[in-house]
């Protein structure tokens, strides 16, 4: 398998884990270190570490149901050991509110970009998620 295709995998197997809601291998995939960090496009706004990230990410799949998403227009820019990935991003499903029984439908067209690193697999070393507005 190529850089390209291993990384592509990564950022892949990121949101297969909102519709399999298998989320043990978020761990796997994000580097666990403190130069991880990343920002995200729902609130809170400031800068994430690891575990944060994880946490967020975790809560984030598990409220949404029918999740599905779609990469667009990737590039994949290698730098040796290091990889920063954009791409557009379509994020669909439905909000759930446990507590009132209710949902929301969403639909969250963005922009994504990611940096890996090559240690000695591929992992995510910082995410920057941004909606588009409008």
């Amino acid at each position: 398998m190529s850089d390209n295709e291993e990384i592509i995998n990564i950022i892949e197997t990121l949101f297969q884990s909102g519709i399999s809601k298998d989320l043990s291998k978020l761990r796997d995939i994000h580097l666990n270190d403190s130069k991880f960090s990343s920002f995200s496009d729902l609130p809170p706004y400031d800068l994430k570490d690891y575990q944060t990230t994880i946490e967020l990410e975790e809560l984030r799949f598990i409220s949404i149901s029918d999740y599905s998403y779609e990469i667009k227009n990737p590039k994949i820019s290698l730098f040796g050991d290091t990889a920063v990935v954009a791409l557009e991003l379509i994020q669909k499903g439905m909000l759930v509110d446990n507590k009132a029984y209710t949902g929301e439908h969403m639909v969250i067209n963005g922009r994504a970009t990611f940096v890996l690193v090559k240690q000695p697999t591929w992992k995510i070393a910082h995410i920057h998620l941004s909606k588009i507005e409008g």
